[in-house]
């Protein structure tokens, strides 16, 4: 691969926002003709290294060089003028329209003053031939055509415009694996021609078959720039989740998990059988018994939190079936799943947990006021008793039901997030990123509280980027990858290396 002068070279490129350094001196350079994967887990800053390049946001610092000339885009018009063009996840075409309007959208060949539809039929049909898309019509609405051919549409109207640059975020999370490899045919074929090819997606394996070199991120700085071939997956997913769980494991924090070991022919409280949903995950099949921790293990995208919210109602499954204690039930809400006494705590505490300018006291019994609904009201002095009850039980601090949660510490926040639940006394309480963002103390606690909670006949559902901390609560752990469940783990003797390796696509 001749490398001279790269297409797009991104230098010392930092991005802040008000108490979040997104990206920090981050480096990128893009060649003509090769497809290069830009790695990290959720938040490493991917996305807004694409954001920065395509005009979304201004960079603070740094320089954005294309084609060896300095641009400082500030407007996303403006990168698609210097040649880059972006293919979204969500394909941002307009469905009402045709394929050859939606190809030629902007820039149709006009005739005295008037759209010339014979040549922006004949110029449609000519780019979707260069693509070996000729079965494609023209004249078809794009919105009768499936995902698939519709990002392969919006590639078309890429290699309409001449793009130098393309940047394909995510383009196979919704599709098959004869989709895929429709779209990595295309893909090898623009590579060849000469486009230089920025490639983001979660998918390991995809990565190692269509990327010659990648760039890994993490925590809004690079890692570094590697040959995909020099590169093993356990040394890439080493260097995409760092070292930060060696912290955990060397505190004398919570003692390990004594496991449960489910009788064996005992129903389990949940049973899934091939649970799955389009573009999200797919063939899941997991058991949890009472008193049993399962941890799910995988990288950041991989489906853990998808997994969870099908089995909370969030998202409605569209295959397979959930059994709880041995019966099928449908789970169509999470009011559904309140009702079968299930709890869910989100990764997400802020935006879809906690209500900030409420009280702890209305946080605290949101879910059981929820559950009787809301024309029966929870007696004051019941809510005192209860908020007291968790307050202590949980060591929240400050010990104030009045105060507003926004004011409290991360640690704090979660704990009323967990009493929230408990207060319901649910039999499987679904734990998402729990400890994510919270000072050791705060997850030593929480810990702790887990092995009470299971030790007292809960079933609990544990997922944590951080494989220690997966290792030292769970019984068995569900390794998940690509969307679907590879491989169960009995905990016993198990290492993270042991799980990285699954994950890497070795054997346990």
């Amino acid at each position: 691969m001749n490398e001279i002068v790269p297409v797009v070279e991104m230098t010392d490129i930092s991005i802040g926002f008000p108490g979040v350094k997104a990206l920090d001196g981050v480096g990128f350079r893009l060649y003509q003709g090769e497809v290069h994967a830009l790695m990290g887990e959720n938040g490493a800053g991917k996305s807004t290294l694409i954001k920065a390049l395509t005009g979304v946001y201004t960079i603070d610092s740094g320089t954005i060089t294309v084609l060896g000339e300095n641009k400082r885009f500030s407007a996303p018009a403006e990168s698609q003028a210097a040649g880059i063009s972006t293919v979204y996840q969500e394909v941002n075409l307009c469905p009402n329209l045709t394929v050859e309007e939606n190809i030629l959208l902007g820039r149709e060949p006009r005739r005295r003053g008037s759209i010339d539809w014979k040549g922006v039929r004949s110029r449609a049909r000519e780019v979707l031939a260069e693509l070996h898309l000729e079965h494609v019509d023209p004249g078809s609405l794009l919105s009768s055509h499936s995902i698939a051919v519709q990002q392969l549409i919006a590639i078309a109207r890429s290699v309409e415009v001449s793009a130098k640059v393309l940047i394909l975020d995510e383009p196979t999370s919704s599709l098959d694996a004869g989709e895929v490899a429709q779209l990595f045919g295309v893909i090898r074929q623009l590579r060849d021609s000469g486009v230089a090819i920025l490639f983001v997606s979660h998918f390991l394996e995809q990565v190692y078959e269509i990327s010659d070199r990648m760039t890994v991120l993490r925590n809004g700085k690079l890692v570094g720039e590697y040959l995909t071939r020099d590169l093993s997956r356990m040394s890439l997913i080493s260097k995409m989740i760092g070292k930060e769980l060696e912290a955990l494991a060397e505190l004398d924090e919570a003692p390990a998990r004594t496991r449960t070991r489910s009788e064996e022919g005992s129903t389990p409280f949940l049973e899934t059988e091939g649970i799955g949903r389009k573009g999200s995950v797919a063939n899941v099949d997991l058991s949890i018994h009472p008193g049993e921790v399962l941890g799910l293990a995988g990288l950041l995208g991989a489906g853990r939190t998808e997994i969870a919210r099908l089995l909370f109602g969030a998202d409605k499954a569209d295959a397979g079936l959930i059994r709880i204690k041995g019966n099928e039930r449908k789970i169509r809400s999470p009011r559904a799943a309140i009702d079968r006494r299930i709890a869910f705590c989100s990764e997400d505490r802020k935006k879809e947990g906690l209500i900030g300018d409420l009280s702890v006291r209305d946080n605290l019994v949101l879910a059981m006021q929820a559950s009787k609904g809301w024309a029966r009201r929870i007696p004051r002095r019941t809510q005192d008793e209860l908020v007291a009850e968790y307050i202590e039980a949980l060591d929240i601090r400050p010990a104030n039901p009045d105060a507003l949660i926004k004011n409290l510490s991360g640690g704090n926040q979660q704990k009323v997030l967990l009493a929230r639940w408990l207060v319901t006394h649910p039999e499987l309480l679904i734990l998402d990123e729990p400890t994510r963002g919270i000072d050791i103390g705060a997850k030593t606690q929480i810990q702790k509280l887990v092995n009470r909670l299971a030790a007292e006949g809960m079933s609990v559902l544990f997922i944590s980027s951080e494989l220690e901390e997966v290792l030292r609560v769970s019984d068995r752990i569900a390794v998940i990858k690509d969307r679907e469940k590879v491989a169960e783990i009995n905990n016993d003797g198990v290492c993270a290396e042991d799980v990285m390796a699954v994950i890497a696509g070795g054997t346990q």
